[in-house]
């Protein structure tokens, strides 16, 4: 019976174990075709984004119509397929993803990315003469590489209150040179704009800038008749970006700004642009001017060439006079491209007849 038990016990030990041999075989032929289509999946999506041309761009809760035309003209102009990151704080997460899936956007590829204003503490000085500069997604461009982004190599950067009129494959195409972390347009490369700039005062050079009566400044040893640029609009080389702790630089110099004044009164005002030129002085690539023609903001009284207008491949609007706004100059091609808010929040301002 000893015996007999053992055997019984060692019949049933092997109908368990063929059991289980069945079980698994059965379990591996229904779970190999869903990895092996999930590994495919995840390669067409590598091969898609390899592909993309990824777009950041800022959208605050009371501009995202500024945002949505930037978008809208980026998206109709490209024949190439490109990806949006928009980045905003939390309150207008919803706004944004309702004002994109109720109006014709809802075709675009996009990412909504939520910033933390908690990493600029410390780090921005309040006084400035235009308070609206110193809004937390002003400063999203210095963190681009630390954003939830894919694995790009590049990233086009692009301000809220530009019209794209071009195919940007052509803009992100640019070949940096070799050590550039970063395209940009140069403050004194656009002649047709000269006569114009001088006569509403704006600022092409470090002097618009810097505080050049602090000793730190001076020491920097960068001429203040040297061009400036905007950061506005370019084009980054994410993997020099980091090699070249870009971010960590601009940090440094947000802190020292802080706490020794060093452009916060300059002329120009703004807290966003110096610390940009400070790191990038003589260490970018220069775009196609007519990718970045700008100042259409400074002045609701002085206006561009049409012919010239229309030979541009990108118009911003930076300065106080903004097209969503009244008075503002060439309304008519940044209003082609807005697209009216569905909930009806974002709307424009116009006199009335």
């Amino acid at each position: 019976m000893a015996l007999l038990g053992k055997i019984n016990r060692g019949l049933l030990i092997l109908l368990v174990l063929v059991a289980f041999a069945l079980l698994y075989n059965k379990t591996r032929l229904q779970t190999l075709p869903k990895y092996s289509v999930l590994k495919k999946d995840e390669a067409k999506m590598e091969k898609e984004m390899d592909t993309d041309i990824p777009v950041v761009i800022c959208a605050s809760e009371e501009r995202i119509g500024a945002s949505m035309a930037t978008i809208n003209s980026v998206y109709s102009n490209s024949r190439a397929s490109v990806f949006f990151y928009i980045v905003t704080l939390r309150d207008a997460i919803k706004k944004i993803r309702v004002y994109i899936e109720k109006t014709k956007l809802r075709k675009i590829r996009y990412k909504i990315l939520e910033f933390n204003p908690m990493v600029l503490k410390g780090k921005v000085n309040p006084d400035s003469s235009r308070p609206e500069l110193l809004h937390p997604l002003n400063f999203v461009r210095f963190y681009l590489p630390l954003l939830a982004i894919e694995n790009h190599e590049r990233i086009v950067y692009l301000d809220d209150d530009v019209i794209v009129q071009g195919d940007i494959q052509e803009l992100y195409d640019i070949k940096l040179n070799a050590g550039h972390a970063a395209a940009f347009a140069s403050d004194c490369d656009l002649p047709a704009t000269h006569e114009m700039v001088r006569s509403v005062g704006m600022q092409t050079t470090y002097m618009g800038f810097l505080d050049y009566r602090k000793e730190e400044v001076r020491e920097l040893g960068i001429n203040p008749s040297d061009c400036s640029f905007n950061p506005g609009v370019f084009v980054a080389d994410v993997s020099e970006w980091k090699k070249q702790k870009i971010t960590k630089q601009l940090e440094k110099w947000m802190a020292k700004n802080v706490r020794e004044n060093l452009y916060s009164s300059a002329v120009a005002g703004g807290v966003a642009t110096p610390p940009m030129l400070i790191v990038f002085h003589d260490k970018y690539t220069t775009i196609d001017p007519l990718w970045h023609v700008r100042h259409l903001g400074w002045s609701p009284d002085t206006h561009y060439p049409r012919s010239f207008l229309k030979e541009a491949h990108l118009l911003h609007w930076n300065g106080h006079f903004k097209p969503w706004d009244y008075p503002c100059i060439h309304l008519d091609l940044w209003e082609k491209w807005f697209i009216p808010d569905p909930t009806g929040t974002f709307t424009l301002v116009r006199p009335k007849d």
